[in-house]
């Protein structure tokens, strides 16, 4: 997912003090043998004002309303929750209730450290949430089958943030959810938008694996194929569309400002409110930054991304999951089952400006007005599909040691497309041959 804030690294120690109601055998009861409440702890990387409100609302509400179950939030960071969690699994320490994102759960559920939870999961927070949703979630069992190792809750996709002065001025077709701009049309309104010192669009390229790859959905990119049980990097047509499009902005067209390529992903925004270029391909979270921070005057627009040959992008879920080892799996999953209930949904996905993977949440008014461009973020919800390098083990090590460095040097201008195919391709499989032995 995105890029979080770090917290404080006090909070980190709490963490590991605090999250100790593990260890037991995985059978549960509804309140302990002495008659005092059952105590579960709650992991959390919430870190937004808005969303850290949100979150300890719910569990106040919670507690308040189920004396017989009460539930101690515990504040964790997005920086380190992995390396925290190994320790607190392997010590037997390890939250009742986990708080992470989907691309986190294959190894620590191939582990045996979380519950399967398709068998526990309530009728009507199953029905909620769209079977697209669920397959982030989903891997194999260990068993010959497959297990659900989380709820997913809150997703991000990819918008286009705009001035709305520079985009009137183009007199550009102005896209729409129903109908967004396809990638030709994007290229020619970025190329319109490029005059007297303005670039048309700017993309911030520091982490460009996930943005990249993501988008490659658009023309039925995966990147990565299975044959055999043995899973190999693909570097093919569909894989190249997006990557020559983006790099034909830079280089061909020079409709994209040069500056933004090695940024962060909110680091061209000073740039963006000054008029310095006019589209800003961002993750949907990125509209709280300018909502709060653009100066007077300025006025912007969410548009939805671009469009291949489908306006399919790739989904990776925020989540929740129980601990393989929790005293109280029943009552963890009833405290999910709230936590993630369509209302609740709705506030969380409010305050962390992401989207929610209910349906009940996603036709809330909160996140349906046109104000700071919700509607366009909540309608983009219905092109995520699952992510395939989700599924994909040793893609972290791909990612980080391969295609990071090869797609910062293609976007760069210093090698061709063919040379990083190759390389994202003889090298990627180095890299995931070690893990398929």
């Amino acid at each position: 997912m995105r890029i979080r804030s770090a917290l404080a690294a006090a909070a980190i120690v709490a963490l590991a003090g605090a999250c100790g109601s593990g260890g037991g055998d995985g059978g549960s009861s509804s309140s302990s043998s002495s008659g005092e409440p059952v105590k579960i702890n709650f992991l959390s990387l919430a870190w937004q004002k808005e969303s850290v409100a949100a979150n300890k609302q719910i569990v106040d509400e919670w507690n308040k309303a189920n004396p017989n179950i009460q539930v101690t939030y515990v504040q964790g960071s997005w920086d380190n929750v992995n390396d925290q969690l190994v320790t607190q699994f392997a010590g037997g320490t390890a939250p009742d209730v986990i708080h992470n994102d989907s691309p986190a759960l294959s190894g620590f559920a191939a582990d045996g450290y979380l519950m399967d939870l398709k068998d526990k999961l309530p009728a009507e927070l199953k029905g909620d949430i769209p079977q697209a949703a669920w397959d982030t979630v989903t891997f194999d069992d260990g068993k010959g089958g497959q297990g659900v190792y989380g709820v997913p809750f809150l997703q991000e996709s990819q918008v286009i943030i705009a001035n709305k002065k520079l985009l009137d001025a183009a007199k550009v077709r102005v896209p729409t959810a129903a109908e967004p701009w396809t990638w030709d049309e994007f290229s020619e309104a970025a190329k319109k938008m490029t005059k007297d010192g303005t670039y048309g669009v700017a993309w911030a390229m520091k982490s460009p694996v996930n943005k990249t790859l993501n988008l490659a959905l658009n023309f039925g990119g995966t990147f990565f194929q299975t044959a055999g049980g043995k899973t190999t990097v693909k570097v093919g047509p569909e894989e190249r569309e997006v990557l020559q499009r983006i790099h034909d902005q830079l280089h061909t067209d020079k409709s994209a400002d040069p500056d933004a390529l090695g940024q962060g992903t909110a680091d061209p925004l000073p740039a963006f409110y000054k008029g310095k270029f006019a589209l800003l391909p961002a993750g949907v979270y990125l509209r709280q930054q300018v909502a709060e921070q653009a100066p007077d005057g300025f006025e912007w627009v969410t548009l939805p991304g671009p469009k291949g040959t489908t306006a399919q992008q790739g989904a990776v879920s925020q989540t929740l999951s129980v601990a393989q080892d929790s005293k109280h799996p029943e009552e963890a999953m009833k405290f999910i089952a709230h936590f993630l209930n369509g209302p609740n949904q709705a506030r969380l996905a409010k305050g962390d400006w992401l989207l929610p993977t209910s349906q009940a949440a996603a036709s809330d008014p909160a996140i349906t007005t046109e104000e700071n461009g919700w509607d366009v973020a909540t309608a983009s919800a219905k092109n995520l599909v699952v992510a395939p390098f989700l599924k994909v083990n040793g893609f972290d090590e791909w990612k980080t040691k391969v295609a990071t460095p090869v797609l910062q040097e293609y976007f760069a201008g210093k090698i061709s497309l063919d040379d990083a195919a190759k390389r994202l391709v003889e090298e990627g499989n180095k890299v995931l041959e070690r893990y398929q032995r």
